[in-house]
């Protein structure tokens, strides 16, 4: 399908943003836009103008803020919704700010808590190692935790106070959102008692929350239903080589999404035949470079990738080309699942699938966790339970010898 085009070139621009006119469609050439959006999006910028200029604003009063008043107010209105490019608007005052037009964004000084979530936020990533969701995760629920406190010093805080909130958050949340909870609260608390914010440790104080949960198997997928999500895959397209090379690396190694989505040009060994995985805190890990997976990425490197200063391999499918995130990830192994008819499954499901495929096989725990890349091999010893007939031969005889 031709990509669409558009026989307007240049849109006429009233206003404050006037001058500006031939900067932005510069920018929107530099990334990557097409004629038809590059238009679209200068028509947006030609109704900005306007509107600031009915309100008698200037320049030096646009920000996000102002942005936003007016995203609102064209959705209230009879424009509709989808004449909307937030990016756009993005790119916009990113490209006013570097030309002087429009002051930088001001950064008001952080309050007390967000000064100690700062601190509290770097000491996470440079002394625990931590990945950037994990992380935000954490932040999160201290911030909750010091916000519900009775008291304002951190210095006052008891062991009963940090057990009551243990207590107030299990019982308005799951199960799982409380023991993240915990694990949250016992980093901040230790955070706290290295810095000399509280006299004793009482990250033992937070309890671990305990609940009576189905535990269920890990469950892969049929080799017919992998064959299926990578058959819908249409490798005439650039979309459709991007999203063969995501699912083949899925179901050949075992990422997670956050590991896929962050795989750089650097990390790939192509004379070796090796891919470098940065995992959780940081760990790295080399693993062989199926040739299926090489020839996939291959392929959508010389025949799909846009053109990017970008280091990531896997880029967003529309302008400006971002690095795709995890969610990204997810969803495209979604979206291939509705298009080959299969029930549809999130990625970490393609994780489960190597496993059970390996343990199928007999390779042993150990070399299972190598390729999961599991510390601990408590986090593997979960698909010994799938094996269900070599864990009969472990069973005990029933006493008596009948049987129930």
């Amino acid at each position: 399908m031709a990509r669409p085009t558009s026989r307007v070139s240049r849109v006429l621009v009233r206003g404050p943003l006037a001058p500006f006119t031939d900067a932005y469609r510069d920018r929107l050439t530099e990334r990557h836009y097409t004629v038809h959006s590059a238009v679209n999006l200068q028509r947006q910028m030609a109704q900005l103008s306007r509107w600031l200029e009915a309100e008698g604003l200037g320049l030096e009063q646009l920000d996000e803020a102002r942005v936003e008043a007016f995203v609102t107010l064209r959705r209230a209105g009879s424009q509709g919704q989808s004449a909307l490019s937030r990016p756009g608007l993005r790119c916009l005052l990113e490209l006013l700010r570097e030309l002087g037009a429009v002051p930088m964004a001001a950064h008001p000084s952080p309050s007390p808590t967000q000064a100690l979530m700062g601190s509290f936020e770097c000491y996470l990533l440079s002394e625990r190692g931590l990945t950037a969701g994990t992380v935000r995760g954490y932040v999160d629920h201290a911030t909750r935790f010091v916000i519900g406190l009775a008291v304002d010093d951190l210095a006052r805080v008891t062991p009963a106070l940090v057990t009551a909130a243990v207590l107030r958050e299990s019982a308005s949340v799951s199960v799982s959102t409380a023991q993240n909870f915990v694990a949250a609260l016992r980093a901040f608390l230790r955070f706290c008692f290295v810095e000399g914010l509280i006299d004793i440790e009482l990250s033992q104080a937070a309890l671990p929350v305990t609940g009576r949960r189905r535990s269920s198997l890990p469950q892969g997928i049929t080799q017919a239903a992998a064959a299926a999500l990578l058959g819908s895959c249409d490798r005439r397209t650039a979309l459709g080589r991007r999203d063969y090379a995501l699912i083949v690396t899925l179901l050949r190694l075992g990422l997670r999404r956050g590991e896929l989505a962050n795989v750089r040009l650097d990390d790939i060994d192509w004379r070796a035949g090796e891919l470098v995985v940065v995992g959780k805190g940081d760990r790295r890990d080399r693993l062989p470079l199926p040739a299926d997976v090489g020839q996939a990425i291959a392929g959508y490197l010389s025949r799909g990738r846009p053109a990017s200063s970008y280091r990531q391999v896997f880029l967003q499918a529309k302008a400006p080309f971002e690095p795709i995130a995890a969610g990204t990830v997810a969803s495209t192994v979604r979206r291939a699942c509705r298009r080959a008819g299969v029930p549809e499954v999130g990625s970490h499901r393609l994780r489960h699938t190597l496993a059970c495929q390996m343990l199928t096989e007999q390779v042993p725990l150990t070399q299972i966790a190598q390729v999961l890349r599991h510390r601990s091999l408590q986090s593997t010893a979960i698909y010994a339970r799938v094996d269900l007939d070599r864990l009969r031969l472990l069973a005990q005889p029933w006493p008596g010898g009948g049987s129930r």
